[in-house]
């Protein structure tokens, strides 16, 4: 296919650099980032692994609660709701 494309000045002189670097022809550069980079944006970012670490109930506290209630409670006071 050809088509006429508008290239912002900074973009052109990195694609001249890789033309130099890579020794392909600029069709040939052109084609290939725009494969990377229309690959790389479909591809899902990965995400940080959520991690929770368990802690018991009654270290530090003093007491065993029974009840998640009785623990926000000692915790946060009596108007938490």
């Amino acid at each position: 296919m050809r088509t006429t494309l508008s290239i912002d000045d900074d973009v052109a002189k990195l694609v001249e650099h890789e033309v130099r670097r890579s020794g392909d022809s600029f069709k040939g550069t052109v084609n290939r980032l725009l494969r990377l980079g229309l690959t790389a944006a479909r591809q899902p970012k990965p995400r940080k692994r959520f991690v929770v670490t368990p802690i018991a109930l009654n270290s530090g506290l003093g007491t065993r609660y029974q009840k998640v209630e009785d623990l926000i409670e000692a915790l946060d006071g009596p108007m938490h709701r």
